[in-house]
């Protein structure tokens, strides 16, 4: 079997000659079509910047798809032809690490519904292992974790009907924010950014108003659309800065979210500017039984035609050609979705 593993030093390959993974009586095998690529948190693990993730070789990759093949004896949910989202490879081989592992040719689901049956208490990432329906398309598919990542995470900062939203960072992640916050009746909605295809993508996903950052001055721009100040403001890219300027355009009471991931792990923050009362909200490792929750609204959308997680994805790439992802990543090429396909 073939992974795509990173080295300590940074460097990373596709490694043939892997074992295939190991199903025990209640896992079904999955081969897997295509895998997601998380700009944020596969590059941060190649950086050795990722929290908890610090002994290397690490086999990499977690926003799968793929077909089960087999089963095991206990299995009762999952049968032979499911198309299933986010399989997760635990026990790799000595001398490697899981980065979820999913850049690899075939991988583990494993069915928590039935050890739940069974008296078994199952390992939280399982109850996030979901089935989708047949006739979807198995690449395109690869978005649909971000979007129940984004969905779910929404729900656990409390986001609301009738309350305005600013949004920093308009790559796949923070466009899903604004066009679910649309979709659940949130507004004003204003998204900030620094590209303009990525400003005009935001409007046709739903923002009310767009800021250019590197030509506006975003505390007053916030404070013209929304003198009384937003209800929630949103880091969906990674930039610690914003927590201070987020400080100055929120109301009383209003809420500062964390989603986006930063290499660097503290910042000096100033509240001198901004109202007594608020709220600094980071939630960066989405609960996967909250991600399952999610799972049956998203895939509801796609079926309605309300969500296409197309206008979503710029590239795909063949797993032999993933290093072109992260060659684009590293030189920093705009880029939306990019998907790795088997």
């Amino acid at each position: 079997m073939k992974s795509y593993v990173v080295f300590e030093d940074g460097t990373k390959k596709i490694v043939d000659g892997m074992p295939m993974p190991s199903i025990g009586d209640y896992d079904a095998l999955v081969k897997i079509e295509s895998c997601g690529v998380c700009n944020g948190t596969d590059s941060k693990i190649i950086h050795g910047k990722f929290k908890g993730i610090e002994n290397y070789p690490v086999v990499l990759g977690h926003e799968g798809v793929g077909r089960v093949v087999e089963i095991g004896a206990k299995v009762k949910n999952y049968k032979k032809g499911d198309l299933v989202l986010m399989p997760y490879w635990s026990d790799v081989p000595e001398g490697y690490s899981s980065g979820w592992g999913t850049y690899s040719e075939y991988n583990i689901v494993t069915d928590a519904y039935a050890q739940e049956a069974d008296g078994i208490i199952p390992a939280e990432f399982s109850y996030g292992q979901c089935k989708l329906p047949n006739d979807f398309n198995p690449v395109s598919s690869a978005m649909i974790i971000t979007f129940r990542e984004v969905l779910s995470t929404m729900r656990r900062f409390g986001m609301e009907p009738n309350r305005s939203l600013v949004v920093l960072g308009l790559g796949p992640v923070g466009l899903a924010f604004i066009q679910f916050a649309k979709l659940s009746g949130m507004g004003p909605i204003i998204a900030i950014g620094r590209s303009e295809e990525k400003l005009n993508l935001a409007k046709k996903f739903g923002a009310d108003y767009v800021i250019n950052n590197r030509s506006e001055d975003v505390v007053s721009a916030v404070r013209t659309i929304l003198p009384e100040g937003v209800d929630f403001a949103l880091d969906a890219v990674g930039v610690n800065s914003f927590i201070n300027t987020a400080l100055e355009i929120i109301k009383p009471d209003a809420k500062i979210c964390v989603y986006g991931i930063s290499e660097e792990m503290a910042q000096l923050v100033d509240w001198s500017k901004c109202p007594y009362n608020w709220t600094l909200h980071f939630h960066q490792f989405p609960s996967k039984k909250a991600e399952a929750e999610a799972h049956a609204q998203v895939v509801s959308w796609i079926q309605a035609g309300i969500l296409n997680p197309n206008d979503y994805i710029s590239h795909v790439f063949d797993f032999q050609d993933i290093d072109k992802a992260f060659e684009k990543i590293e030189n920093h090429e705009p880029t939306m979705k990019m998907v790795i396909k088997f």
